[in-house]
């Protein structure tokens, strides 16, 4: 299977609603798969001097929380990867706390399989947060910035 044909089934996955694709062509295999977020949820205590809440479900540790409503307009990651605030080690980040942005302003770039795909706004308005470390993996969906 070419390198084509493999982009477009990765974005096909990414852009879609399915967690899972397998295709065969002849004797050549591909499964595509994209981890979904897992909610975290706290079991009450069953009775005083017991144990504190259960944690049920995985939560990923690049898993941020969501922002709080009201707080702004929310940029999530648009794909699984390496979140990065600068285009180079050393440089200078995009974006800082405080800035204004234009739509179309880069606001960080995600590496996804040795590409780097920035990520740009798309509302204008001042930069709330940075919700992500640089360097850190992030998933899809994941809140990274949040522009008011």
């Amino acid at each position: 299977m070419d390198l084509r044909k493999l982009k477009t089934l990765i974005e096909l996955v990414e852009s879609s609603g399915i967690a899972e694709l397998e295709v065969s062509e002849g004797e050549e295999r591909v499964r595509i798969t994209r981890s979904m977020p897992t909610t975290h949820q706290t079991l009450p205590r069953d009775g005083p001097g017991e144990g504190g809440g259960v944690s049920t479900g995985e939560v990923h540790p690049a898993q941020q929380p969501l922002a709080p409503a009201g707080e702004g307009h929310v940029v999530k990651a648009p794909m699984v990867g390496t979140f990065y605030r600068a285009a180079a080690p050393g440089s200078a980040s995009f974006v800082e706390v405080g800035d204004a942005v234009q739509p179309g302003d880069p606001l960080c770039i995600i590496e996804a399989m040795k590409l780097m795909n920035e990520i740009e706004a798309d509302q204008a308005g001042i930069v709330k947060a940075i919700l992500v470390e640089n360097g850190q993996a992030v998933e899809y969906g994941q809140p990274l910035v949040i522009i008011g």
